[in-house]
């Protein structure tokens, strides 16, 4: 076969320190895919390759990235400036989930790593990372490379990269170094390359990805109580895929969304296409993995090679056969979509492949489940009279499993015993007897029997005869396999060439997939389909993962963010709800931009290019950090990679510290976060920071509520939790001490503690009340973004509207007057 990457001999890469791992790299990866993945399903479990390599001297932070999946034959090429956090490395390779990272050894010689280096092995210590020489990181090569493979149907590809100098670097030493490992190289024009930008999708880091438990449960990394476990009713490992990759990396673009939620709707609306798509959609096999394999040539010939190929022609034919019914399925959908997709499928190429499989592919060959009937699938998978050797061979076949089941049938009537024959890959044939009602003489098994296993009810053995036959059977086999693998290969080489329409078909089934997944989440729960505007706005939103925990509908909360007030201060006691709101409103902002409906009854959202949480309270041993130090860190990044249009969700900060300090640093960092027009929630429990409402016109003060109430047994005050959120600061005080109050404390502590407390408040809370202009300034300010707010949004008619602006016009004069100012508006009499 023609190879279009030079071959190399294993041993010029394993006999010399070219390629050099680092202990437990390449099978220590695969026990422990990542230190902390994002995802442990088997449909993402780790099998993707990266290689990253980053600019020298001036472009020192320009970063070329290359990663490929095992199981999938598409290459993703990403290159990008990055900050000196490399912020958007780290979280490219957390959502990669990666198996192995390949870096240039000049990055780790001697002891003295790049910082690129140090930060990606302390993020992923249980990654295997190989140093690769330098001079494999070749950008022509990598172009060379690139045109060789590339299907033609991804070939514009090609006019992105040219230029793109650290990318093709990493595609040249991933390609070779895949070559090396895998023993094969891909066939030429099969490879799906894509060139993928960090602005195309919204970016959440992963401490954000981890605190919304977006894939992956903190407290059980089994459980399905993620945002993903919520949505995922994927019939397909390509549609699990894609919906992590989605929640992991929302959509920025406002009509890719919405053809999505169109979609969704219609699915929702038409129940004959929404269940016969699932019925069509549930058939289908993992088409990335096959295709992965397909388009793969070995450069040597084993057994286990010649079935894996035979097997995977079989799923091929399966998979095409699965065509025809999808189509008709889809034949009246109505979203731009569903027709796009059914456009594809009627692509010609797919009859044609499927046509010439069936010159040489059994009419009834089928992927079925089971070893020996696997095993028979592939034994006669190819027609008779092709390969005269081949006929003979699979007649030899056939008569010694008949001599294998005439040898039972004599042992049982020997003995008088109830003998069957068996198949395991492990074993091949043996023989099972069940004890039920059975009299062994001297209650023991005939000596013929070896190997006597017992499980249960159940005896398995076989004997020598069996095991000679077993022999003979096996070198059949191999001789079959052997001559199929001539045939199936000579297939390949004429279905190449129209084998990469193959990913029109991957991409259409794990889209419709995700999709039937979505539109699936929105049957089993009370969801609504969301608007894009300039404001975030959610009636009655619930907590989509507290939902599914609950079983029942959880306390529901309204959000307002608009430009005008864009920074929320959000206040309340311990356990009265302030975490689940801010992750609430973040969950369903994320299931808004992948095109999900969300559960509340109405929602509006910006969206957001960024996502940034600073959650909890933890040390982090693995860094040395301290909680204060953790929470500097978390606050650093956010400041120094926030936009304009970002969703920034604070829970806590400066409570590492003392009081006066926190206080500090937190004033300090609104103020910052204040002068930009990111929508930011800020939960607290420093009541001080309420004052900057008087101060700033865009900050608003929320609160959550409790109420009191006496027990008439015992007289004792009670806490009642609504979890219900109000406009205003709390007026809770000391509620510390009420929590503190619920242990085993002893009373004069707390007594004392009280007191100690009025005092201190009574010297340090300052009076919330603004001078009237503060006040007067604060009204025009909300008169006229509500003003900006309708011209750009609004959508109603022309009576609807006036009302609505005589509504604003009351509310602005009712505020004039609380400020003591004389009323100046002066309207157009109707």
């Amino acid at each position: 076969t023609s190879s279009s990457i030079p071959p190399s001999s294993a041993s010029s890469f394993g006999g010399t320190p070219r390629f050099r791992r680092t202990p437990g790299s390449f099978g220590a990866a695969a026990k422990h895919p990542s230190r902390t993945p994002l995802i442990e399903h088997s449909a993402t479990a780790a099998s993707v390759i990266v290689a990253v390599v980053e600019g020298r001297g001036l472009a020192r932070g320009e970063i070329g990235m290359a990663s490929i999946n095992l199981k999938c034959p598409e290459m993703v090429l990403s290159q990008f400036a990055d900050t000196g956090t490399y912020a958007k490395v780290i979280t490219k390779l957390h959502i990669l989930v990666p198996l192995e990272i390949l870096m240039p050894d000049t990055a780790s010689e001697k002891g003295k790593g790049t910082k690129l280096y140090s930060l990606i092995t302390e993020n992923f210590q249980s990654v295997g990372f190989t140093a690769i020489q330098r001079k494999y990181f070749n950008e022509r090569k990598g172009l060379e490379y690139i045109q060789q493979l590339c299907a033609p149907e991804y070939s514009t590809v090609i006019m992105e990269v040219q230029v793109k100098y650290y990318c093709l670097a990493a595609a040249a030493a991933l390609l070779k170094y895949i070559e090396f490992i895998q023993n094969s190289v891909y066939a030429p024009k099969s490879l799906k390359v894509i060139f993928r930008g960090s602005e195309q999708t919204a970016m959440i880091d992963s401490a954000s990805a981890t605190n919304l438990e977006l894939v992956v449960n903190n407290r059980d990394h089994r459980s399905e109580h993620t945002l993903l476990g919520v949505l995922n009713y994927t019939k397909t490992p390509g549609g699990e895929r894609r919906l992590r990759s989605n929640i992991l990396e929302p959509l920025l673009d406002f009509d890719t969304i919405n053809m999505r939620l169109d979609t969704i709707q219609e699915l929702l609306q038409d129940e004959e296409l929404f269940f016969g798509l699932k019925n069509a959609i549930g058939h289908f096999l993992d088409i990335d993995q096959l295709l992965s394999v397909l388009v793969q040539i070995p450069k040597q010939e084993t057994v286990q090679v010649a079935e894996s190929k035979i097997t995977h022609v079989i799923q091929l034919k399966h998979t095409l056969e699965l065509i025809p019914p999808l189509r008709m399925v889809l034949k009246n959908c109505c979203t731009a979509l569903l027709k796009a997709y059914s456009s594809s499928l009627e692509d010609n190429r797919f009859d044609k492949i499927l046509k010439q499989i069936k010159t040489v592919i059994n009419d009834d060959t089928n992927y079925l489940k089971g070893s020996l009937n696997m095993r028979t699938q592939k034994c006669y998978a190819v027609r008779p009279n092709i390969n005269e050797f081949l006929d003979i061979s699979r007649r030899a076949y056939t008569e010694i499993v008949d001599d294998i089941a005439g040898l039972v049938d004599q042992m049982g009537e020997k003995y008088a015993l109830p003998l069957r024959t068996s198949f395991s890959t492990a074993r091949g044939f043996f023989i099972q007897m069940k004890l039920e009602g059975v009299a062994l003489p001297d209650g023991k098994l005939p000596a013929d029997f070896i190997k006597v296993t017992k499980q249960k009810n159940n005896y398995s053995f076989t004997t020598a005869d069996l095991m000679k036959m077993n022999d003979r059977c096996d070198e059949a086999l191999r001789e079959i396999f052997h001559m199929s693998y001539v045939v199936v290969c000579q297939l390949l080489s004429t279905v190449h060439e129209h084998i990469h329409c193959l990913y029109k078909l991957s991409d259409a089934v794990s889209m419709l997939d995700m999709l039937l997944s979505l539109a699936n989440a929105c049957t089993l729960s009370d969801y609504v389909r969301p608007e894009f505007t300039d404001t975030l706005a959610i009636k009655q939103g619930r907590h989509p993962i507290l939902e599914r925990i609950a079983g029942q509908q959880p306390v529901s909360n309204n959000c307002y963010i608009s430009e005008g007030s864009n920074f929320v201060i959000i206040t309340g006691p311990n356990m009265s709800g302030k975490s689940t709101y801010l992750k609430q409103v973040a969950l369903c902002q994320i299931m808004a931009q992948i095109g999900s409906f969300v559960p509340a009854e109405y929602a509006s959202f910006r969206i957001a290019d960024q996502i940034f949480t600073r959650i909890g309270v933890d040390d982090d041993f693995e860094t040395n950090s301290s909680t204060f130090m953790l929470e500097m860190k978390e606050v650093s990044y956010i400041t120094h990679n926030v936009s304009e249009r970002s969703l920034i969700i604070i829970d806590e900060l400066g409570r590492g510290t003392s009081a006066e300090e926190g206080v500090g640093i937190c004033h300090s960092v609104c103020e910052f976060l204040l002068s930009l027009r990111a929508f930011t929630l800020f939960a607290t429990h420093f009541l001080e920071l309420c004052e900057l409402e008087t101060l700033y016109p865009n900050v608003e003060n929320q609160h959550m509520e409790v109420q009191h109430t006496r027990s008439s047994d015992t007289g004792t005050e009670c806490v009642v939790y609504t979890f219900l959120l109000s406009r205003g600061s709390s007026e809770e005080r000391n509620y510390g001490l009420r929590a503190a109050e619920m242990t085993a404390l002893p009373l004069t502590i707390i007594q004392e503690a009280k007191a100690i407390a009025f005092k201190v408040s009574q010297q340090h809370l300052a009076s919330n009340h603004s001078d009237p202009e503060t006040q007067r300034q604060k009204a025009v300010y909300h008169l006229a973004t509500r003003l900006l707010q309708t011209a750009r949004n609004s959508r109603l008619d022309p009576d609807s509207l006036r009302i609505y602006l005589k509504s604003l016009k009351t509310q602005y004069e009712a505020e004039l007057q609380v400020a003591g100012e004389p009323v100046s508006i002066e309207t157009e009499k109707e």
